[in-house]
């Protein structure tokens, strides 16, 4: 579990106070330098934070502008990354494992959240029908793409209840809103693992059950034993450290949404994020982001749980030894977050 140390409460309160209080005038001085982020779901719980630190303007008082590279699944982002079309990807951490694995130098540089936040769903017209888990053969499961966090997610809650490899088919849907939706409604599958607000849309108007979930520190306690790195900001290593200026930038404007989000109430989200966001329904997308909220990172920390439940739901997926633990300290770096922390506490 996170523990709340007294340091952490100090930085917390020392960034409210700091940050949000920083003088328009003084932020204005800064030359804008661009970045693109890759990320699928934009619209999605997953990447509020950093989506947060553009609509509130953070980014730009840190001299910031984003170009969004919008992708339909975790894993084109990461392409993205690889082929020079972004600089920085907002996505799952474990991306960073698989990068490392395959001999790219990526580094994760500041958390967002520390749960998944993703949900396996069953249609309600074959929910009806079931009287145990393994009744569900043949099944159609929804994800956005092979090698994205909710096919991971899928998987790791396949193996979890008993079905076998072979029970299941995944289907890629990609990310769009309305290709989802879809694809639900005509019957192309059966269940879907994907992130809010569309899984609790789609539950509320029941259109389906929902079988397992990760959008609160129970519920992922429950599937990973822990809190679990989850959404971060991730790019090539010595893209950090060239452009370490634009990196602390990225950071700094995150932590200051993370704070933000802390105490902010429905008008505020309302009037912040747009409305296209909201799926046509402003209470249900309120409801789904109170059901994520405490999911969110205290910090911008990677903290040693959270880092350790990463790397064994990977292991498991991909049937590694779990008791070679790697050198965690390789996938990600704290000087960003720790540069701002120094920074405020002098």
């Amino acid at each position: 579990m996170v523990v709340d140390r007294p340091g952490r409460r100090r930085f917390t309160a020392v960034t409210a106070a700091t940050l949000l209080s920083a003088p328009v005038a003084a932020l204005s001085a800064i030359s804008t330098q661009r970045v693109s982020i890759a990320l699928a779901a934009r619209g999605s719980l997953y990447h509020l934070p950093v989506v947060l630190a553009d609509q509130l303007g953070f980014l730009k008082q840190e001299g910031v502008q984003v170009d969004w590279v919008d992708c339909d699944s975790g894993s084109l982002a990461v392409q993205a990354a690889l082929s020079g079309q972004a600089d920085v990807v907002s996505g799952a951490f474990e991306h960073v494992f698989d990068l490392q694995a395959s001999g790219m130098a990526f580094k994760a540089f500041v958390l967002q959240s520390r749960a998944p936040q993703i949900s396996v769903g069953l249609a309600s017209r074959r929910a009806a029908g079931m009287k145990h888990i393994l009744d569900l053969k043949s099944l159609k499961i929804g994800i956005s793409s092979a090698g994205s966090a909710t096919h991971w997610i899928a998987q790791h809650w396949v193996k979890q209840v008993g079905l076998s490899a072979d029970a299941v088919h995944f289907v890629a849907l990609g990310g769009s809103t309305s290709s989802v939706m879809e694809a639900m409604r005509a019957g192309t599958v059966e269940a879907l693992c994907h992130v809010d607000p569309i899984l609790h849309y789609l539950e509320q108007k029941n259109e389906l059950r929902i079988l397992a979930d990760t959008r609160t520190l129970a519920s992922t306690q429950r599937m990973f034993g822990g809190p679990l790195a989850s959404a971060c900001l991730f790019g090539r290593t010595e893209f950090l450290q060239k452009r370490a200026d634009i990196t602390q930038s990225l950071t700094t404007g995150v932590l200051r949404a993370l704070n933000w989000l802390k105490t902010a109430g429905p008008t505020d989200i309302l009037k912040t994020m747009p409305s296209h966001h909201w799926m046509g329904d402003r209470a249900l997308y309120l409801g789904a982001l109170e059901k994520v909220r405490e999911s969110y990172s205290l910090d911008g920390l990677f903290g040693r749980e959270a880092l350790q439940n990463a790397w064994r739901a990977r292991a498991i997926r991909t049937g590694a030894d779990l008791r070679s633990l790697p050198s965690l300290e390789k996938s990600y770096t704290p000087q960003f977050v720790a540069g701002l922390k120094r920074k405020l506490n002098t």
